[in-house]
């Protein structure tokens, strides 16, 4: 059954769709050994000296014309290299590049670090999230919206691959109504769940009970 939009429960903040992307094109395709064996890489930019391209990782084997199983992950450089125990986000990579592996699946990397206002920025927020802050209100005090990513790039990665029909791995009904509105078709939606630690219990609640992710 296909996903529409009022099938996802609302959150507490709204879709940006002013954003344009129409310029952004493939700029390379390569390929990199990992230990499950040889995986393709494809890099998207406005131009290619762009040093933070968003990237489309994927094994071979990969059928555009089947239900493909997606995850966009937004980059979290504490998380995704460092392991940081303050968010799932290292877990929630690693978790989907298994799934991905095993049905030849897509990852698509979107250089939007920290929700989109950047590294310096969510280490401004993580010494405020010290002080008593919640993630939320910590973004506000520094003069940013509650989340300010979007995922306009993520379907036009879609697009040039081929791929009209998907399964997502997303706990966060945003991500489904913007690709939806974009035109991709969610067969499916896989939940991604991280058992909490101690350092990211505040971090999934106000996910959960403030963002509207799904994580029960």
């Amino acid at each position: 059954m296909t996903l529409s939009i009022g099938d996802i429960s609302s959150s507490s903040f709204t879709f940006v769709s002013d954003f344009c992307l129409t310029t952004m094109l493939k700029q390379v395709h390569s390929s990199i050994p990992v230990p499950s064996g040889l995986w393709y890489i494809d890099a998207y930019a406005e131009d290619s000296r762009d040093p933070m391209p968003h990237l489309a990782i994927y094994p071979p084997g990969l059928d555009p014309d089947s239900v493909v199983l997606v995850r966009v992950h937004s980059e979290c450089i504490t998380g995704d290299l460092f392991s940081s125990q303050r968010c799932d986000c290292g877990s929630q990579l690693q978790k989907s590049l298994d799934y991905i592996t095993k049905e030849k699946g897509v990852l698509i990397y979107l250089r939007q670090e920290g929700r989109g206002i950047g590294l310096i920025n969510k280490l401004k927020a993580y010494n405020l999230q010290d002080e008593g802050f919640n993630t939320i209100n910590a973004n506000h005090q520094l003069g940013f919206e509650t989340d300010e990513r979007e995922y306009q790039a993520a379907t036009l990665i879609l697009k040039d691959l081929g791929i009209k029909r998907i399964k997502l791995l997303t706990n966060n009904p945003e991500k489904v109504k913007s690709l939806i509105r974009e035109g991709i078709e969610i067969v499916d939606r896989i939940p991604l769940m991280i058992e909490p630690t101690v350092d990211s219990e505040d971090y999934l609640r106000i996910k959960r009970d403030l963002m509207g992710h799904l994580l029960d």
